[in-house]
């Protein structure tokens, strides 16, 4: 993204903070979970929502933020979202299948064709549809920000062609269609929470991972991996989430609050990710770490992307999926 569109966007979410003046008598404190870690865009969007937020409602709704899985797990918070002893959740979207499987749609590999693709899908109609599903459990989706493209890192070879998985231990999410994708390639995948990669990675109990550049250069990963593949190989959308009851307990006014801050915040996060990528990339490259630029991507698009939007249509049927391929036109 050009740094003429970075700052319009920056400037449009300052825009929008409307300075509601002296605080009264606060009317809640809800208490923020998320995975990332300082650094981590996730973590710097995270920040921008919280003053977006208490600046919107005069400082009566106050963000108490608990990043880096301070809260416990992504699981572990995302549970807590539901069940009310969390009030706000940022995970990634594969950890939401297993109570609202039809947003596995977001995970299947080779999905979009490009950043804009996977926005338009998640801003427009099918990221309604998929919110809803989610809001089916207790919780009150608010916007989709996201993790981002995903690419290998493994400590054995270099990757370049799916026969170079054959083995590996990777670890992945708990998302079924990753999971599938990973068997067919030959690599062995091993889901497991984000905050204990980088130790397992340390003493081999994985070989390697998968995740976008920013997220793997923000969370040190390259410390403990050598090669990388920029295979771009899923996207990665994390839905920003409340807890229902506290949600409906709040002013109309600073429900509204919430809802737009968490599209300001999300459209600030993407702004991040496209104008650090490059520098995430060169500094891990400075560091030492292999990079393979240019695998062979259409062999693992030929090898997984049919297989798993089959297995998804025979569940969810093929509506979702013909609106997602639509966009992309």
């Amino acid at each position: 993204m050009k740094r003429r569109t970075i700052l319009k966007t920056l400037g449009l979410a300052l825009a929008g903070m409307a300075v509601a003046g002296t605080a009264f008598a606060q009317e809640a404190t809800l208490r923020f979970g998320h995975y990332a870690k300082p650094g981590d865009t996730a973590y710097l969007a995270a920040e921008h929502f919280k003053f977006t937020v208490e600046n919107m409602t005069g400082g009566e709704v106050e963000i108490s933020l608990h990043p880096a899985g301070e809260l416990g797990n992504s699981p572990t918070m995302l549970e807590g979202a539901r069940l009310g002893s969390i009030d706000l959740v940022l995970v990634g979207n594969p950890y939401f299948t297993a109570f609202a499987p039809q947003v596995n749609l977001l995970d299947l590999p080779f999905l979009f064709q490009s950043a804009e693709h996977a926005y338009a899908v998640m801003d427009g109609e099918v990221g309604d549809a998929l919110m809803t599903s989610i809001n089916q459990s207790n919780l009150q989706g608010l916007a989709f920000w996201e993790i981002g493209f995903r690419n290998l890192t493994n400590n054995v070879r270099a990757v370049s062609s799916p026969a170079d998985l054959t083995g590996l231990k990777l670890r992945t999410t708990p998302n079924p269609a990753h999971l599938e994708a990973f068997q067919i390639l030959g690599a062995n995948p091993a889901p497991m929470p984000f905050s204990e990669v980088y130790s397992a990675l340390q003493t081999g109990t994985i070989d390697g991972q998968e995740n976008p550049v920013n997220h793997i250069y923000a969370s040190k990963l390259h410390e403990v991996q050598k090669h990388l593949s920029l295979t771009a190989h899923a996207y990665t959308a994390a839905p920003l989430v409340a807890n229902y009851g506290r949600f409906a307990r709040l002013k109309p006014e600073y429900q509204q609050a919430l809802r737009v801050a968490a599209k300001l915040s999300a459209s600030y996060e993407r702004a991040l990710n496209a104008a650090k990528e490059e520098g995430s990339l060169q500094a891990m490259i400075d560091a030492g770490v292999e990079v393979v630029k240019e695998p062979d991507v259409s062999a693992f698009r030929d090898a997984v992307a049919n297989q798993t939007r089959v297995a998804y249509v025979e569940k969810f049927g093929n509506e979702l999926l013909q609106k997602v391929d639509a966009l992309a036109k």
